[in-house]
Parts: C-alpha cells; sequence; structure tokens
C-alpha cells in the first residue's frame, strides 16, 4: 500500500483470466484484502500456490442475478474489478452462441452493476477496442462513445459499457486490446510455439495498436480503485520512441509485435506479412485500427503503462516458453 493509503476490500470477477490472476496478486503485493471469484469450483491458482491462492475466492456466475447480489452486497467491498467476460470472439459469431455471450458480457455485467449500487462500492469495468469500427487512422479517444462494433463480441462489449455507465456515479471503464499475460493463451504463447516447429508464419500487417500486458495493466487498475478520479481511460503499453530500440516505433501491426517477439526470443522463423482478407481465417470482423489514445491517463495523474517492447521482454523471461 502506498503511504497513507487506506487498506481497501477488492472483489475481483474472472480471476482464473490472464488479467484477474494478475490483479489478485497486485492487491496481495500491497495489502489490499482481495476476494476472487470465477465459473469453476476452485481457483487456477491453487494448484501453483500463487499469492492471489491465498486469498478467498467463491464460484460464481455472473449471470445469475441473485447470486451475484448476494456475494456482493454480503460482502460490501470498496470497490469490484470486473474482469470475467466471454472473450472467445470467433466462437461468439456462432448462431447458438450469441444470446449467452450477450448474456456474460452485457446481461452479467449489469448484474455487477446493480450489485454494486446496493452495495454503494465503486466498479471497474475492462472494456476494449472491439466497441468501435476501427476505421481511419486517428487513435480513438478513451471519452468517444460513437460505438460502431463490427461482431458479436464488440456489441455486447459496448452493452456491458452501457450497463455501467447507466446505473453506477462512480465507476472507470478501461479500454484495453491486445492483451498478454502468464496465466493463459495469448498471441506471444501461441507465436512462440509455432515459431518452434514452422519455418515460416504468416501475420496480418493492416490492424494497427499497441499490446497490454496484464501485469502493468494490474498495478494501473489498483492504482484507479485507490483514487476517485472516476471516467472512461485507454490503457495499453506505451508506444515505443526510442528509434535505436531494436523494433518499429509508434504503433504496430501483429506482424510487428511477432517479429520483436521472434527477436527477443531468438527464433529465425521467417514472418511474412499478410493482409487481413489475404489471412482469412477469421469468422469475426476485426477493427483495422485499434490506437487507442491514452493521454488522459497522465492528465488524471496516473502513471502510464511502460512500452510494449520492455513489456513482451519482461514476459518472456518470467513465461519462460
Amino acid at each position: 500500500m502506498r503511504k497513507g493509503q487506506r487498506r481497501m476490500k477488492v472483489f475481483v470477477t474472472g480471476v482464473n483470466g490472464q488479467l484477474g490472476h494478475d490483479v489478485m496478486n497486485e492487491l496481495y503485493r500491497r495489502g489490499h484484502e482481495g476476494a476472487g471469484a470465477d465459473l469453476a469450483e476452485v481457483c487456477a491458482d491453487a494448484a501453483e500456490g500463487s499469492a492471489a491462492a491465498a486469498m478467498p475466492y467463491v464460484s460464481l456466475d455472473i449471470t445469475d442475478k441473485d447470486a451475484v447480489r448476494k456475494v456482493i452486497t454480503e460482502m460490501r467491498p470498496d470497490a469490484v474489478i470486473h474482469c470475467a467476460a466471454w472473450t472467445a470472439v470467433d466462437l461468439a459469431e456462432d448462431d447458438d452462441k450469441t444470446e449467452k455471450v450477450r448474456a456474460v458480457n452485457a446481461g452479467g455485467t449489469q448484474n455487477v452493476a446493480d450489485a454494486c449500487r446496493e452495495a454503494e462500492c465503486k466498479m471497474l469495468y475492462l472494456s476494449t477496442d472491439y466497441v468501435f469500427d476501427g476505421q481511419g487512422t486517428e487513435p480513438w479517444m478513451p471519452d468517444c462513445r460513437d460505438y460502431h462494433p463490427l461482431n458479436v463480441y464488440g456489441q455486447t462489449k459496448a452493452e456491458g459499457e452501457l450497463a455501467v455507465s447507466k446505473t453506477l456515479d462512480r465507476y472507470f471503464i478501461v479500454r484495453i486490446a491486445w492483451v498478454f499475460g502468464l496465466n493463459g493463451k495469448n498471441f506471444i504463447k501461441t507465436m512462440i510455439n509455432v515459431g518452434k516447429t514452422h519455418d515460416e508464419v504468416h501475420v496480418v500487417n493492416d490492424q494497427i495498436g499497441t499490446p497490454t500486458y496484464t501485469f502493468d495493466l494490474a498495478r494501473l487498475l489498483v492504482d484507479m480503485c485507490e483514487t476517485e478520479k472516476y471516467g472512461f481511460y485507454h490503457a495499453t503499453n506505451a508506444e515505443v520512441t526510442d528509434e535505436n530500440a531494436g523494433c518499429k516505433t509508434g504503433y504496430i501491426s501483429w506482424y510487428d509485435f511477432c517479429l520483436e517477439c521472434y527477436r527477443q526470443y531468438g527464433l529465425t522463423t521467417k514472418v511474412i506479412p499478410v493482409t487481413t482478407a489475404e489471412y482469412g481465417r477469421s469468422r469475426a470482423a476485426r477493427p483495422f485500427n485499434s490506437r487507442l489514445d491514452k493521454r488522459k491517463l497522465e492528465e488524471a495523474g496516473f502513471t502510464p503503462l511502460p512500452d510494449w517492447q520492455d513489456a513482451v521482454s519482461r514476459y518472456l523471461k518470467k513465461a519462460q516458453l
């Protein structure tokens, strides 16, 4: 905890995912009282004995309104960090999945927001660049609510944003993109594994943005919950600005991201840039422009996330792929 900071009680949903895992560990490091929830009967961290496993855990289906209300109103936390979501973007496009995706991302978020209102606690909701249509080349501003999602996942996450902003006064909505962390699947793990067994890989080069390391993001989210600086924010790792860094500066493509991961890992696999149309394997439409403007973080007094190249370096050292 920071000097003078009161110990908080924080409830975290989706703790078996990449971000929820790191948020719980960050709360533990700071001495806050954390409690986690996910669908599974036991916390995934229990097997590995991480710090998060030492904190209370409850099996919770966020689509069950009564169960969500009971857990949050009885716990009376100072804040809820809502990480739980349906994130299988392509699978969400299946006709038989759409209702379930909406029940989780929109309905489940509404349930959490309603419970936070009753418990009189603040709420932090994780959203995504997918709430926008991905057109143009200008970075999206955090206070933009011109929602035009291209797929079911983005639509239901936008509905989640509306559920939070219309229900509560004390909320943070944090949009992120291209997430990677130690606990679960992500782009880096996938590409490293493919690169070990293939001479060449094809990676799209016309979707532009910056990645988000959950370890860094977790620190920022707890920082936010320690304040009353509510509103909409964008939070990804910073663009590289040093031209001698060994990777592309500014916003990047997935192709650039892969090149840097291979360079740092020491793989010589050839990376071939292709357009989204040429790649052609995704059922859900993806935004071409995932640039997120993050200046509001510094304006509000928050410490931004380090640059993405540095994040990849630290991640690879920890992940031991």
